[in-house]
Parts: structure tokens; C-alpha cells; sequence
């Protein structure tokens, strides 16, 4: 299937690459000319401007968006919808507020455009792992695009089938979902990356424990000096909290065990916000989700060795760089 991809950052040029590798044709995008040229170089047809990439695309055009949330994917779903016709469809993958997707939707209805949010995780490492799709919409657009998808999720690989699941959806068995109406993606995307700021937060303060648990404050008797990479990758291994978090953890701490490279200062992505944010509207109580999102909010003023383990978690996932220490 030909397909249209504009932004070429960490995630959208190598969506593209797992898309070719899989036989889809590619038209790329990118403000910074050469991303498109590098894909060009690659494989996919090198646009020069949306105009261009419109052009060379045939109906009904697909156009995936792998941009910043906000002003940037509003700017460039305004544009694409003055030059796509009906039948033809936006697919919006970034991490954009779910509440922006349902008048976005709306809009483009009366011109025939369809609109699909899309929450798309699984990092720098998407390439080869798959990504996780978390798809809202129309669901005949979403069964037209299941090519797509598929080439794009992981697929059911080692892990074993849920007991119980027999007769159900299979997508979700393969790392991708149809999660309901427009907003439904970016929801459940959100929702995924608010508990992801917990399970980090988690590893954060159960290893700074592990770290002073030799502090001079404590009795002589009761310190311990503990290896923590060794303590990692051990508990990669059989353990109940094994994750791929904690694969990263372990990797960063085999190579920098005190981490002194990283300075403890933890973005947040906005989605943890919006979490939160649902969560007062929901009236859930969200204790955990919440406290490690003002965690975060500290970690700008003072820094701990738990914030540098966030740290090194989000770049082995993402590749976000945080300030060096």
C-alpha cells in the first residue's frame, strides 16, 4: 500500500523504514529536507513540501503525521485538509491531546476526509521491536488501513495467548487495537503513558533505596554495599516486576553504574498531565499517577539518583536527552 509519511523525527522515519521493509511504498516529508533525502536514499519517494507529497500520492491517499502535539499537527491537519479530497484519510500518530482528535474529525467529515488517531509506542526501538498501536475512528477506515497496522505492530512473537481470549479480537494479540471512536487512541495512549510515569517511578525509588542502603547514617551494622547493575539483571531473570523498563535500567547501570552523566532533570511529555487531568474529571483517584508526575515537576528544581534513573530509562526508550549532569 502507498502511503504518505510527514515527520521524520526518532519515531517517524523508522515507522517508515518498518513500513518498507514489509513491501508499503513510502512518500516521506520532513521540514529538514535531508531526513527526506536520507529516506530517499532508503527506499521512499522524497517530497519536497505537503503539496508535493499529495501530488505524488494516488486516492485514496493515506497520510500518516508523526509530529509535536499542538500548533504543529493542527498546522499541518488545516493544510492537508485543503489539499485531500474525499475518501482519502489523515492518520494522526503523534502524541496529540485526545480532545483535539474529536472536533479535528468533525471538521474534515463534511469534505469526506476521514480522520484516525493513532497512539503509537515503542520508541527508537519500534524498528525492529514493532510498535504498539492504539487506534481510533471509523472502524471500515481502520479495517481498509489493517495492512498497515499490521506491518507496524510487533505480532504476537513468544508471548502466550491470554487464557480465556478464544473468540475475541485478534489484533489485540498481535500489538494492536481498535479502541473505539475518534479520541479513543490518543485516550488509551495517554492513559498508557500516565501508568508508564508510575513503573518508572517505581524502579526510580526502589533503586535509590538499593543505592543509600550503605549510608554512613545508617548503624554499621545494618549498611550495605550493593551492586546494583548486578541486582538488575538478575532480576531481569524469573522476577514478578521484569519489564522492558527494567531492561533498560539494567543496560544503563552495566554501563555507568553511578550515572554520573545524567543530571536528574526529568521532562515530562504532557501526556502524564492529561492523565491526571482525566482523572480529576473522572473523579478516580489517581495517588500514584499523580505523585510521580509532581516527582518529575521536582526533579527540575533538585535532583536524586532515583531521577537519574528516570532519565536513563527515557533515553533508552526514546531517546530523549535529558541535560548532562
Amino acid at each position: 500500500m502507498q502511503i504518505g509519511i510527514v515527520g521524520l523525527g526518532r519515531m517517524g522515519a523508522n515507522i517508515a523504514r518498518r513500513l518498507m521493509r514489509h513491501g508499503h511504498d513510502c512518500v516521506v516529508f520532513d521540514a529538514d529536507l535531508q531526513a527526506s533525502l536520507t529516506l530517499g536514499k532508503e527506499g521512499a519517494t522524497s517530497a519536497a513540501a505537503l503539496q508535493d507529497l499529495v501530488r505524488r500520492l494516488k486516492p485514496p491517499r493515506v497520510v500518516w503525521l508523526m509530529l509535536p502535539a499542538g500548533d504543529v499537527t493542527a498546522k499541518a491537519v488545516e493544510e492537508l485538509s485543503k489539499l485531500l479530497a474525499a475518501d482519502d484519510t489523515i492518520i494522526d500518530g503523534g502524541n496529540s491531546f485526545w480532545k483535539d482528535d474529536i472536533p479535528r474529525a468533525k471538521a474534515l467529515r463534511p469534505r469526506g476526509i476521514h480522520y484516525l488517531d493513532v497512539g503509537t509506542s515503542g520508541g527508537v526501538w519500534g524498528l525492529e521491536r514493532g510498535y504498539c498501536l492504539m487506534i481510533g475512528g471509523e472502524s471500515q477506515v481502520v479495517e481498509r488501513l489493517d495492512t498497515i497496522f499490521r506491518a507496524l505492530a510487533p505480532g504476537a512473537g513468544e508471548i502466550v495467548p491470554t487464557p480465556g481470549r478464544e473468540g475475541h479480537d485478534p489484533r489485540p494479540g498481535k500489538g494492536y487495537l481498535h479502541a473505539g471512536p475518534n479520541g479513543a487512541g490518543h485516550f488509551v495512549k495517554m492513559i498508557h503513558n500516565g501508568i508508564e510515569y508510575g513503573l518508572m517511578q517505581a524502579y526510580a525509588e526502589g533503586f535509590d533505596i538499593l543505592k543509600h542502603a550503605g549510608d554512613e547514617a545508617l548503624p554499621t551494622e545494618h549498611r550495605l554495599t550493593l551492586n546494583l547493575a548486578d541486582i538488575a539483571e538478575t532480576w531481569r531473570r524469573g522476577s514478578v516486576i521484569t519489564s522492558w523498563l527494567l531492561d533498560l535500567t539494567a543496560a544503563a547501570l552495566a554501563e555507568e553504574g553511578d550515572l554520573a552523566s545524567y543530571s536528574g532533570h526529568v521532562a515530562d511529555s504532557g501526556e502524564g498531565r492529561w492523565t491526571v487531568m482525566a482523572a480529576v474529571e473522572e473523579a478516580v483517584p489517581a495517588d500514584v499517577l499523580s505523585a510521580a508526575l509532581y516527582t518529575r515537576f521536582r526533579s527540575r528544581q533538585e535532583h536524586t539518583f532515583a531521577e537519574k534513573i528516570l532519565s536513563a530509562m527515557r533515553k533508552g526508550f526514546g531517546g530523549h536527552q535529558e541535560p548532562k549532569a
